[in-house]
């Protein structure tokens, strides 16, 4: 009893009642964002339009989602995070819920856009408040549970879709659009708003500009560090996009990669939380880098998979190097950003996800197209240049974040 309560204090234990609440709202808001996942579906199956128009619309909704990214980093910083938070929520349910209802193809479109904006807003805002909130000690298991709560979320989500689409399309757009309700009535309740007006520091006497949205686009050893995270994102869209493709090669059947998918679900559910204590005694860069190199290895393996065994025990590599990325990859990026530009900061960070879900299925294609089992060597490469990256990249993110850090000890007036 005494190692179990030791260890859930080493997980979860000095996190403020907040982090809490909005660790609630995040996982409420995952499990219910099913509806999306049938969108080419329910256009291809309800609405009758061809596959070629049901991508373009789904295509539709990535591009709303890099735009919400940014305008989510800049009004968190500008309205509060709460207010960004609550204004996503409400505009989201409210689109669900017209979506629901529509039946012209155009408009269908259009609001899968404005989805796409709306779904992407609180991202910045979310990650923004648990900084804000946790204390920089205890902000690695912060967002350990905050990915641990996206996997599973997005576990109950898969789950809930694949019944509800079977029974009735609207109500899989209404239920998504009442949960997304419920994530935006505890934000409202229980979360209060943590931007603080009072200055803390001037960007301009750490990163040499004056500050705003281009700050971080600027930012050298941000978008260094932020490069880095797109070649791990590129690593991990993979298994989505191009590796379907491979195991159909391999004569393998859609059951096969639904196995694998879930095999890489399960780990991260089951295991997330024990990630902290394993991974503290070491540097930041040195656990990214290792984790990047096991990513590389697993994908690497599949050049010689041909068979389900083979995929599975490459699954279990690459997913072991996700979940010790996790936690290390979004305290850098927290550390890295001066705190009156932290919704910003993540707003540019989180453009990696959806520029790495178009290159990895545009480019992956016409690499297994024509280097065959080859490609998976490409990939794997590109894990190894990105964790060498890491090691060569981590002492200067290091003196850079001391430098924030005594910046921040010593307030000075903010200029806005």
């Amino acid at each position: 009893m005494h190692g179990l309560r030791r260890w859930w204090d080493d997980t979860a234990g000095g996190l403020p009642a907040t982090f809490w609440y909005l660790w609630s709202g995040l996982l409420i808001n995952r499990a219910g964002a099913f509806a999306l996942l049938f969108l080419s579906l329910y256009l291809t199956a309800a609405r009758g339009a061809p596959p070629s128009l049901a991508g373009l619309v789904v295509g539709a909704y990535g591009i709303g989602g890099a735009a919400g990214t940014l305008l989510g980093g800049v009004l968190a910083d500008r309205w509060g995070r709460r207010a960004t938070l609550l204004a996503a929520h409400l505009a989201a349910a409210g689109l669900m819920a017209a979506l629901a209802f529509s039946t012209h193809l155009a408009v269908i479109a259009a609001l899968a856009t404005l989805v796409g904006v709306a779904h992407s807003m609180p991202s910045p805002a979310f990650v923004a408040a648990i900084v804000d909130v946790v204390p920089e000690a205890r902000r690695s298991r912060a967002f350990n549970l905050q990915f641990w709560a996206f996997n599973l979320g997005m576990a109950v989500a898969s789950l809930l879709a694949g019944i509800l689409a079977e029974a009735s399309f609207t109500a899989l757009f209404l239920v998504d659009a009442g949960a997304t309700l419920a994530a935006a009535a505890v934000i409202a309740l229980k979360v209060p708003e943590t931007l603080t007006r009072r200055p803390a520091l001037t960007p301009r006497a750490v990163v040499g500009r004056r500050p705003g949205l281009h700050t971080a686009l600027t930012d050298r050893t941000f978008l260094v560090f932020v490069g880095l995270t797109f070649l791990l994102a590129v690593l991990t869209m993979q298994t989505s996009t191009i590796m379907p493709l491979a195991m159909r090669e391999d004569g393998l059947r859609p059951s096969a990669y639904g196995l694998v998918v879930a095999l890489g679900g399960a780990l991260i559910v089951a295991g997330q939380l024990f990630v902290p204590r394993l991974i503290e005694p070491y540097r930041k860069s040195s656990v990214l880098a290792v984790s990047t190199g096991l990513m590389a290895l697993g994908f690497g393996a599949l050049t010689v998979a041909d068979g389900l065994p083979l995929y599975l025990g490459a699954a279990v590599v690459w997913t072991v190097g996700q979940m010790l990325a996790a936690p290390p990859n979004a305290q850098i990026n927290a550390d890295l950003a001066p705190p009156d530009l932290r919704a910003r900061y993540q707003s540019v960070f989180y453009l990696t996800f959806p520029a790495a879900s178009f290159v990895a299925p545009a480019l992956g294609g016409l690499s297994l197209e024509h280097l065959g089992e080859r490609h998976w060597l490409v990939v794997g490469a590109l894990g190894l240049l990105a964790a060498a990256g890491h090691l060569l990249a981590g002492p200067r993110r290091e003196r850079r974040v001391a430098a924030l850090r005594a910046a921040a000890a010593k307030p000075v007036e903010s200029v806005r």
